[in-house]
């Protein structure tokens, strides 16, 4: 790694007295989501000057909570959206490429229980191919049932007729955001997380900047920008609201949230490298178990809610389609005293369809496209899409502020070939004989092993150096910011995760001489081990 690589320096009280020092930025983004992100990243790589405000920590909601895949959209295919995949493969190999340590080729194989199953499907995934063009991650396969048994080991074998194997991507999604985050911060954006934006500042009709307030400190900062992007998710819609009234005007919601859950088992349930996937199950909504850190991810849903809440719990008949489901596929069903931790993620659809429809068929029938809106005050919104299209995503949102006079016209196209921080230096062509693992921190692997107590391990794959390491050089205020976003393990193993949270607690009170807030992380815990009473 190159002396200038070496990782920057996140100390609180620096940050905020940059935020003060600085009279106004080119930029403001509300939001350290994917999406968030992203746009901070594309806009500090052209030059601007950028600031991106967190209210809680970066990829704390939706975007930690994927089902960890990069993906084309394989049924986007059978509703004929074709220009939506072939647009998302060619940026699932860009992610690849930009970030090997965090993303990696995966082998799917869908099982076929029908005679006709193996041709059907392979058709499909056949053109799914074919749109990847040169971005291809492998070639689809039509496997023989004694092929699929040794791919997928556990699966049910009786009427077994073989399977489909076909290629995405896998990756680690907090830690994306985070390499996201850090690679902004290093072409000169200044990011903040635990730092919630209050209001939005009008001057003469117009957007002209925001407040912000940091949590910890309770200091507020009044911050003025040319243009400010609000990308937060499934809470778009209010500051959408707070802009409106403030001119006197009103706004519908465009944003309609489903929810989605996921069960985290041991891998015994589903051993190798492959990811098993449904198309469509009893009722047409789509299955995976996929291998995840050492575990299996089962899930997910998609389920409409009315209700957005910052920790949504799972609904009983959402963890029973999920158990029962697999079971169907897996020789041994999984039960609820084989889930290791559950996660709840809302995603925010595009309103398309009129109000009152309901159910999963409808939110299934929205658009995973995201939608860019500028407000008669210049407030620009950007909602929906998904985590694999987070840089086109990006360049478009840039684009509309241009396009409406808020930003300068600077060069486009900047991060279609930018390394993420934490990938190796020399370039890897993303292909099938990558990584079988995600690396979380790459080349900086040097930097944590050098820290006190590198030696001193918390749980498997945790160590005090690493929680240094997240204080220091990634952000890290809480219990919760290392343990669910900087490591995985309470997205792994609720039950592990609450038993080391004491120390990881001690070691960032010494690190930032701050609350790490270690109540309330037990409190989020427990919710991860929860499960709704069945039938309920």
């Amino acid at each position: 790694m190159a002396d200038n690589d070496v990782p920057l320096p996140t100390r609180r009280a620096e940050l905020l007295t940059r935020l003060a020092q600085t009279p106004d930025f080119d930029l403001a983004v509300v939001g350290g989501g994917a999406t968030g992100l992203g746009v901070a990243l594309d806009a500090a790589a052209r030059g601007l000057r950028v600031l991106l405000l967190e209210a809680h920590d970066f990829a704390q909601g939706t975007s930690s909570r994927s089902t960890k895949l990069v993906h084309g959209g394989v049924r986007y295919l059978a509703q004929g959206r074709l220009s939506l995949v072939r647009e998302a493969l060619r940026e699932r190999r860009l992610l690849l490429a930009n970030a090997p340590h965090l993303a990696r080729p995966l082998s799917f194989v869908v099982p076929a229980y029908r005679w006709w199953d193996k041709p059907f499907y392979g058709v499909g995934l056949k053109l799914y191919d074919l749109l990847a063009g040169q971005a291809g991650l492998g070639r689809t396969e039509l496997l023989s049932p004694t092929q699929t048994l040794q791919t997928l080991p556990t699966v049910q074998p009786q009427h077994l007729y073989g399977g489909v194997r076909y290629w995405d991507g896998q990756f680690d999604d907090a830690r994306l955001a985070l390499a996201l985050a850090r690679t902004a911060a290093r072409a000169g954006a200044l990011l903040l997380n635990h730092c919630p934006v209050g209001e939005l500042l009008h001057e003469q009709g117009r957007v002209a900047g925001l407040r912000c307030t940091d949590v910890e400190t309770g200091r507020s900062f009044a911050v003025r920008a040319r243009c400010v992007v609000n990308a937060t998710g499934v809470w778009v819609d209010a500051l959408r609201q707070q802009d409106s009234v403030a001119n006197g005007q009103s706004v519908h919601p465009v944003v309609t949230p489903s929810q989605g859950v996921h069960l985290v088992v041991d891998r015994e349930f589903l051993p190798g490298d492959a990811a098993l996937m449904v198309p469509k199950t009893s009722d047409g909504r789509v299955l995976f178990a996929v291998p995840w850190l050492g575990k299996l991810i089962l899930g997910t849903t998609d389920t409409p809610r009315d209700a957005i809440e910052p920790e949504p719990r799972p609904l009983a008949h959402e963890v029973d389609f999920i158990l029962g489901e697999a079971g169907r596929y897996l020789r041994r069903a999984p039960t609820r005293q084989d889930v290791r931790s559950i996660w709840v993620g809302l995603r925010p659809l595009v309103q398309l369809q009129p109000e009152g429809s309901r159910g999963h068929e409808a939110t299934q029938a929205m658009s995973r496209e995201h939608a860019v809106l500028v407000s008669r005050s210049g407030l620009v919104s950007v909602t929906g899409g998904k985590w694999t299209t987070y840089r086109a995503m990006a360049e478009d949102v840039l684009a509309h502020c241009t396009e409406a006079g808020l930003l300068p016209d600077v060069q486009s196209e900047v991060t279609a070939h930018m390394r993420l921080v934490g990938a190796p230096e020399m370039a890897q062509e993303v292909s099938l004989s990558s990584a079988t693992s995600l690396d979380l921190y790459g080349d900086e692997k040097k930097y944590v092993l050098a820290l006190e107590g590198a030696d001193a391990m918390l749980a498997d794959g945790l160590s005090e150096a690493m929680v240094r390491f997240a204080a220091r050089h990634e952000y890290a205020r809480t219990v919760e910011d290392v343990l669910a976003r900087r490591v995985r393990l309470l997205f792994l193993d609720a039950r592990l995760a609450r038993q080391v949270a004491p120390r990881v607690a001690e070691l960032l009170r010494q690190e930032t001489d701050a609350d790490p807030r270690l109540d309330a992380f037990l409190r989020l815990a427990d919710k991860y081990m929860w499960l709704p009473e069945q039938g309920a």
